[in-house]
């Protein structure tokens, strides 16, 4: 599907994976709302691509709902969604002192990450089955979904989030099958280490970063959030693409620690 002259919606838009997605749709003609918390960050980026910015909570119902009502108001049929907001978390099970895991963290992750995706497809979607389809075979958009290759390999501490990532994985079928119905196709991506902000910039970092390639394959490197924003790009324009989970991470497989 050709995003030209349509609107895609990018969930953590601001930075990182979310912004190179932002920075690729929007080379290829969609104009993109950028749905974030980071206000500054993202209102600045948005007024560079010529795209629109909404501050946004994606565990928030009302917050997702406008930021599909302002993609609409572009008055651009709405055909992509990229869900790439997320959190981090480590946390044992039970700690070193027999202490079990804290709920309310384990609830926050599950709520920003695995609702917050259910919440932008489920709502964005019901946007775009409004729109006339776009070809003979009925297709009017795309959902592309960030899960992590924790999802399927998760280390000690990443309970919460390897539960959070493990159901997206999990949603991708039964959201492309459901959503077929109104010509949405859904794919997921599972990154690996990818060279984003969250690793930092401090003297440290570079040794930090080389401990997190050593179990990389080939390239020996980090991935580049170019590269994921190209996955992105293509997975929309395949149209055969559909129910998929991708793994992008370079052959590694995930250690205990």
């Amino acid at each position: 599907m050709d995003v030209n002259g349509s609107a895609a919606i990018i969930s953590g838009g601001a930075s990182g994976l979310g912004e190179a997605t932002a920075r690729e749709l929007a080379g290829a003609g969609a104009t993109v709302v950028i749905a974030d918390l980071n206000e500054e960050r993202g209102k600045a980026l948005a007024d560079e691509l010529g795209g629109v910015f909404v501050k946004t909570d994606v565990s928030d119902d009302e917050q997702v709902q406008a930021a599909v009502d302002a993609a609409v108001a572009t008055g651009k049929p709405l055909r992509v969604l990229v869900n790439s907001a997320g959190i981090g978390w480590a946390e044992r099970t039970v700690n070193r002192n027999g202490e079990p895991h804290n709920p309310a963290t384990y609830r926050k992750v599950i709520e920003v990450n695995l609702i917050g995706t259910f919440n932008l497809m489920r709502i964005g979607a019901a946007a775009i089955s409004k729109t006339e389809p776009v070809d003979e075979d009925g297709q009017r958009g795309v959902v592309i979904n960030t899960a992590s290759v924790a999802a399927l390999e998760g280390q000690t501490g990443q309970l919460a989030y390897s539960a959070s990532k493990g159901g997206i994985v999990g949603m991708t079928v039964p959201a492309a099958r459901d959503l077929a119905a109104i010509g949405v196709r859904v794919n997921t991506i599972c990154p690996g280490i990818i060279d984003t902000p969250i690793y930092g910039f401090s003297a440290n970092a570079d040794d930090f970063k080389a401990k997190l390639v050593a179990p990389v394959v080939f390239p020996k490197r980090m991935g580049r959030a170019g590269e994921f924003a190209h996955l992105v790009r293509s997975l929309v324009e395949n149209d055969y693409m559909n129910a998929e989970v991708v793994r992008f991470d370079g052959g590694i497989r995930f250690q205990p620690k």
